[in-house]
């Protein structure tokens, strides 16, 4: 049975239902926008095989009939507005209102929502695709089933999802990022286990590229193709 979409959360929402790690995740985002937006590579100056990932993800996408893609934690919207010049109906989602606010404003004939990608504003089945794009590693990891499962509730049969992120083992607190104060985590997870937990909410995983860090062995990117 398909279920109606999810409450959105409203952008004047004092967000009092958000569980601490996703406040903080806000908060810190809220704070460090500017300067990220000034500090991190758009997609036309990241390294080739992660455009390449997004080049196969957007490709993947249209062949299946080019449904709606979103794009969760999508910052300030540069990489939401890439997968609309790949052709695909993109829009994006981000916990942060300040964020929000950036992509609005450089891009104001697409959507951009502020909401949680674990409690998502669509109906089952409703997307052709997903991109959690350097996203879901400020999830604890006991709660990724839950989140995995959401992506998936969402998907149309057959949707793609590109997962791309962090690996490693470990929590880590920084005390600051991009010149500010920050109180978010990072919980990293080895390849091996996001693709298991992957499989455990109903996708396949088809594409699978790692790139390792020279200057800190116990940690890596990873980029993972999935189907739901």
């Amino acid at each position: 049975m398909n279920h109606p979409a999810r409450p959105a959360h409203s952008d004047h929402s004092d967000h009092s239902d958000h569980p601490a790690h996703l406040a903080a995740v806000r908060d810190s985002y809220d704070t460090v926008a500017a300067d990220y937006l000034r500090r991190v590579v758009p997609p036309e100056g990241m390294d080739p095989l992660s455009r390449a990932m997004l080049a196969a993800f957007a490709e993947l996408v249209r062949e299946a009939g080019g449904s709606e893609v979103a794009d969760l934690g999508c910052g300030p919207g540069r990489v939401t507005a890439y997968l609309n010049g790949l052709g695909l109906r993109a829009h994006g989602v981000d916990v942060s209102g300040a964020m929000i606010a950036l992509a609005r404003g450089a891009y104001p004939r697409l959507r951009f929502a502020v909401g949680s990608m674990a409690a998502l504003d669509a109906a089952d089945g409703s997307l052709g695709g997903i991109l959690a794009w350097y996203s879901v590693h400020h999830t604890p990891e006991a709660e990724l089933p839950a989140l995995l499962a959401e992506f998936h509730r969402v998907l149309a049969p057959g949707g793609h999802l590109l997962l791309g992120g962090h690996t490693g083992d470990e929590e880590s607190r920084p005390s600051s990022a991009y010149g500010h104060p920050v109180t978010w985590a990072s919980h990293l997870v080895p390849a091996d286990r996001l693709v298991a937990l992957l499989a455990g909410a109903g996708f396949t995983v088809t594409t699978r590229l790692e790139q390792a860090r020279p200057e800190r062995p116990d940690r890596g990117y990873v980029s993972l193709l999935a189907r739901a």
